[in-house]
């Protein structure tokens, strides 16, 4: 009853989502993910990576088949593109197998299934195809934020930012003098952030298929969760960024042509209006977001997947600040509310104990004054840095450690007790 619950509820969402898409004239989530079928798709990988999220809880044989079968059609559709001189100037040549074999995975569930093999083969292709659409939810998401939010906040951002000594100025002058390796590099890290939770994902799921069940809790729950709140975020504090509203990328609209290489002047913070085409998708950063939540995930892998786990988190946090995509207060507030949605999913799992509702509670107030801070005291902020600054990290800080000390209060419960050896009867 959950899945289907969650299911219909999901529908209902990307249906109103679709409705909204088609009255500002952009395309919505439903219409780009059913070109895909047919059409270039916008990332391959990702199809892939949901491909290889839905075989889980396939066996090895049945997972070499999916996989053999895609890549067949895949080698069809580009033959046929190079024949017909239709090859893709945007999106990738590739992709489109893996999303025939989640549909046809289906099918074949409704079909050729019965009993708890397709209820578990059915939870297979839905964990895949939300990953898909959930990122044509997020597409669909920031083209309404740049509709119908003709004002940004983005001086009163740069203002609070001086707190933290303007990061993503010092980030940008550094990825420039790494010259074009380094640029490369860090975009497709950033990219390619779906894919790597994906890797995360699968060392979690790797006993589906054995168990026929699903773990309790897992990544991709965390990773939808936060793609599914924050863009509700964005309509209430819409942000551009410091390469639109302060550098080369805002043209016209830009406040002034300052980033990366002179520091935004301290002066009175005001509304800014901006285009209808750039996203306002700054606060809070979700990609600090999700890399936080892939960083708190892989803390339970191997070696390698740790090291993986904190390379993303690092080079995703260089990138959103090098490329003037973020400011630094973006990515303070992205860790509190990724540690947030972590503890409440947590929490929901764990029956609504009372610290986890405690933790919850405290990240949320935490966040909330996050974003208060940012809108109605920049100038302090900026005039204050001393103080200031180290009042955000501390903030920051504290949920990361009040989380940290929750899960290990909940592990300690969750640990079994040893039982003590039998004493041996003494001899009379």
């Amino acid at each position: 009853m959950l899945w289907i619950t969650a299911g219909v509820i999901t529908l209902g969402f990307l249906i109103a989502l679709q409705v909204v898409a088609h009255h500002l004239g952009i395309p919505g989530p439903i219409t780009t993910q059913a070109r895909e079928v047919i059409h270039a798709p916008k990332s391959g990988f990702l199809l892939y990576a949901s491909m290889a999220l839905m075989m889980v809880v396939l066996t090895w044989r049945q997972r070499l088949t999916a996989l053999g079968t895609a890549i067949g059609i895949d080698l069809v559709f580009l033959l046929v593109r190079w024949a017909t001189g239709t090859l893709p100037v945007e999106g990738h040549p590739f992709g489109n197998g893996a999303l025939w074999v989640i549909l046809g995975c289906a099918v074949i569930a409704l079909t050729r299934r019965t009993g708890p093999e397709r209820v578990l083969m059915l939870k297979g292709v839905g964990l895949g195809l939300l990953l898909v659409t959930g990122r044509k939810t997020g597409d669909t998401w920031l083209l309404i934020t740049s509709e119908t939010r003709p004002i940004t906040l983005d001086p009163y951002i740069a203002m609070a930012d001086h707190a933290l000594g303007n990061p993503s100025w010092l980030a940008g002058r550094l990825l420039e003098a790494s010259g074009p390796i380094g640029e490369h590099a860090l975009d497709y890290v950033y990219a390619q952030l779906a894919v790597a939770a994906v890797c995360v994902a699968l060392y979690q799921l790797r006993d589906v298929a054995a168990e026929q069940r699903f773990p309790r809790h897992h990544l991709v729950r965390t990773f939808l969760l936060i793609g599914l709140l924050g863009p509700a975020i964005y309509m209430i504090y819409p942000v551009v960024g410091p390469i639109f509203a302060y550098g080369p990328e805002g043209g016209h609209w830009a406040a002034a042509d300052l980033w990366p290489n002179t520091l935004p002047p301290i002066i009175a913070p005001y509304e800014l209006p901006f285009d209808e085409i750039t996203p306002r998708n700054c606060m809070p950063s979700l990609h600090t977001a999700w890399a936080t939540t892939i960083f708190i995930h892989s803390r339970t892998g191997p070696r390698a997947l740790r090291l993986a786990g904190t390379f993303w988190l690092i080079a995703t946090l260089a990138a959103t600040l090098g490329f003037g995509w973020h400011y630094g207060v973006d990515l303070v507030a992205g860790v509190v509310f990724a540690y947030t949605v972590e503890a409440a999913l947590r929490t929901y799992d764990l029956g609504w104990d009372r610290a986890g509702t405690w933790l919850i509670a405290y990240g949320t107030i935490v966040f909330a004054a996050l974003l208060a801070s940012y809108r109605f005291l920049p100038l302090e902020m900026a005039a204050y840095p001393w103080l200031a600054g180290p009042l955000l990290l501390l903030a920051m800080a504290s949920v990361v450690y009040g989380y940290r000390r929750t899960t290990a209060l909940w592990e300690a419960k969750a640990a079994p007790v040893p039982q003590a050896e039998p004493r041996p009867e003494l001899a009379v």
